[in-house]
């Protein structure tokens, strides 16, 4: 990103694409190294996780009259299964977030960049994307018990045969999903780049967020939504041709296919943290909020122990704006 900061502002969503693709090119070396292990094992974990709950949900929905003891040993390996992985996928989620932000922010302020000083940092900008992350998750379980509540509105409108109270649930699933469910990804993802790089984090970064999103929710919405549509595709592939495939595919043919649909899915995903770190700069320019490369040098390097304590400059907003 080399254009003045002033500049951001008029990228449009090609812009913004292209300029994160070429942003590895600047330390190949530490983005290899970061991808090789954070986001591999991250997309990795997405995809492969179906491959060993498969098996155990085709046990009990085959033989529901089998030994209770039986059951409770495929459930209880099942729900363990599950919380592990999403466990992991929590860390990796938020590993490679921190390790992403924090590099591209690195290369914008000119500051050196290395796969170690990365990996040095990121305990710091873990505990600030935990708190996050948290608030996050208080919003997500709202939204999560509206779109339960109507979908199960819906089915109880389909079931007596209400056509008016079918459409409406149904309409207000799809606005809970298409809008509220990919408004809310956004706003963690930019709340996650603020908690980086800015002094605050938490609900003041959500606010942060939501703030530095207005002007700029349809192209955010785009993003999210495209993102997330060929997450989608890619697992809808994978499930069909790897995980239940294996009546009409070969074992060579299933391994092939897995292996290229998690390169896939790993080059979406540093794409997808690459375009987030750029959205917020674009963000800041769109609401002529300065961005001190100096200030936010200083900031970083306080990840590594290198902080001075930070004057109002540094919180990178422009006073009289």
């Amino acid at each position: 990103m080399d254009l003045a900061p002033e500049e951001l502002q008029f990228l449009s969503l090609t812009d913004i694409l292209r300029e994160s693709v070429a942003i590895p090119k600047r330390s190949p070396k530490t983005f290899y190294l970061m991808t090789l292990a954070l986001i591999f094992p991250l997309s990795f974990a997405i995809l492969a996780h179906s491959l060993f709950t498969h098996p155990i949900l085709n046990q009990l929905a085959s033989d529901p009259l089998a030994d209770p003891s039986q059951t409770r040993h495929e459930w209880t390996l099942l729900l363990t299964f599950q919380f592990c992985y999403l466990i992991f996928l929590f860390a990796f989620s938020l590993l490679s977030t921190a390790a992403v932000v924090f590099t591209v922010a690195s290369l914008y302020t000119s500051k050196p960049v290395s796969f170690t000083s990365t990996i040095s940092a990121i305990p710091k900008v873990f505990k600030r994307l935990f708190i996050t992350f948290t608030w996050v998750s208080l919003l997500m379980f709202v939204y999560n018990a509206l779109l339960i509540g109507f979908l199960v509105l819906f089915v109880i409108a389909v079931d007596s045969r209400n056509a008016l109270l079918s459409f409406f649930s149904f309409m207000v699933i799809l606005v809970l999903f298409l809008g509220v469910h990919v408004y809310i990804t956004a706003l963690w993802h930019l709340a996650s780049v603020v908690s980086v790089l800015e002094p605050i984090y938490g609900l003041a970064a959500m606010k942060k967020s939501y703030e530095l999103l207005k002007g700029r929710a349809r192209m955010a919405f785009i993003l999210v939504f495209g993102y997330l549509a060929i997450c989608g595709v890619i697992g809808g592939i994978f499930g069909s041709v790897v995980v239940h495939g294996g009546d009409r595919y070969g074992v060579l043919w299933r391994i092939v296919v897995g292996g290229f649909l998690v390169g896939v899915l790993v080059i979406v995903n540093l794409v997808g943290l690459l375009v987030q770190s750029v959205f917020y700069y674009v963000c800041k320019s769109y609401h002529h909020q300065g961005i001190d490369k100096t200030a936010l040098h200083d900031h970083l390097g306080g990840y590594l122990g290198e902080y001075v304590p930070l004057k109002s400059s540094v919180q990178m907003e422009n006073l009289d704006a």
